[in-house]
C-alpha cells in the first residue's frame, strides 16, 4: 500500500511509519470529561488511546526535510513498551526506501519539542555506541527546549531521554521565537505542552499548512480547552490555540497530524466540519 502523501503548493508531504504508543486517555485530556471525550476518540479497555509517531517528510526546493523523528528502534526495555503501550516500532528506514531515499538524504529535521516520542528517533544504537540516525541533517530544536532537556526539572526529566539527544549534539541549531530553514516553512515558537514547544506552519505557492504537534496532537483536540495534562504551561496552550487555530480555519489550511489514529491531515470548515481529509490507511504496519 503507498504511503499517504500531500501536495501543499509544491511541498509534497510524506508520511512515515514512526511507531506508535498508546497513552492514557485521561492524561491526553485534562480536565475534559471521558463521557465527553470518549464520542471523539477511541478508547482501549485500559483507558488508553492509540497515538501514532509517524514522522512527516517534506520535500521542497530539492530538500529532504522531516518533521518529528517517530520513536525508533531499540531504544525500549520491555517494560517501557508495556507503559507506553508501544505495538510496533519505527519503520522509517523501509519507508524512505519505498521513495528511493535512506536516512542520510534527509537534509534538515525540525523538532516540534524533544520528548521521548518525539526525539527517540534521532539516534540509535549501532552496537553498544549510540549514533546519529540522520548523520547530514541540520536538527532544529528551539533554545528554550534545548536548555531544558539539558537541565530538566523534577517532571520533565521523565520524557528528555539523554540518549535521544547526546548523539547528536553537534547538529542542533537553536532559534528563538521562529526559524525559516527552507522559504515559506517555519517553526514558530508558543510554548504550552512545553516551555519550548514550537509549530509547524507551511506557506507555498499560495496553500498553506499548520501542524499544532501537542498543543493539538489529534482532531479531537481542536476546542482551545481540550488541552493535556501532560502539557506544563496549559494556559499558553490555550493561547496558542486560539491565536492559530481560527485564522488557519479562514485560510483553508491543511491541519497535519503527527499522532493522530485517524487523520494525516484535514480541512475544517467555521462550523468545525471536517471538509477535505487525508486519512491513514494504517496498511503500513
Amino acid at each position: 500500500m503507498a504511503l499517504e502523501q500531500l501536495k501543499v503548493g509544491d511541498v509534497t508531504i510524506t508520511w512515515l511509519n514512526g511507531g506508535v504508543t498508546h497513552m492514557d486517555g485521561g492524561a491526553m485530556f485534562g480536565v475534559v470529561p471521558k463521557p465527553l471525550w470518549e464520542k471523539k476518540y477511541p478508547v482501549n479497555e485500559r483507558n488508553q488511546i492509540e497515538l501514532r509517531t509517524d514522522p512527516m517528510l517534506l520535500q521542497a526546493d530539492g530538500k529532504n526535510i522531516l518533521v518529528e523523528a517517530g520513536i525508533g528502534t531499540g531504544k525500549f526495555n520491555d517494560k517501557q513498551k508495556r507503559n507506553f503501550g508501544i505495538e510496533h516500532e519505527s519503520a522509517l528506514k523501509e519507508n524512505l526506501g519505498e521513495l528511493g531515499l535512506t536516512v542520510d538524504d534527509i537534509d534538515t529535521v525540525l523538532m516540534t519539542h524533544m520528548h521521548f516520542d518525539h526525539a527517540s528517533g534521532l539516534s540509535e544504537y549501532q552496537g553498544e555506541e549510540l549514533a546519529s540516525v540522520f548523520r547530514n541533517a541540520e536538527i532544529y530544536v528551539n533554545e528554550t527546549e534545548w536548555e531544558e532537556l539539558k537541565n530538566p526539572n523534577i517532571r520533565s526529566k521523565a520524557t528528555y531521554y539523554e540518549e535521544n539527544w547526546k548523539p547528536v549534539v553537534s547538529q542542533v541549531r537553536t532559534y528563538s521565537e521562529a526559524v525559516e530553514p527552507v522559504e515559506g516553512i517555519r517553526l514558530v515558537h508558543t510554548g504550552g505542552h512545553s516551555d519550548g514547544h514550537s509549530i509547524l506552519m507551511i506557506d507555498r505557492g499560495g496553500e498553506k499548512a499548520i501542524h499544532m504537534a501537542d498543543i493539538m496532537p489529534t482532531h479531537a483536540h481542536r476546542n482551545p480547552l481540550w488541552v493535556l495534562a501532560y502539557d506544563d504551561y496549559p494556559m499558553d496552550s490555550i493561547d496558542a490555540k486560539q491565536k492559530y487555530i481560527a485564522p488557519a480555519i479562514r485560510d483553508g489550511a491543511w491541519f497535519l497530524f503527527y499522532h493522530d489514529y485517524k487523520y494525516r491531515a484535514l480541512k475544517w470548515n467555521e462550523d468545525n466540519e471536517v471538509v477535505e481529509e487525508v486519512l491513514r490507511n494504517g496498511e503500513n504496519e
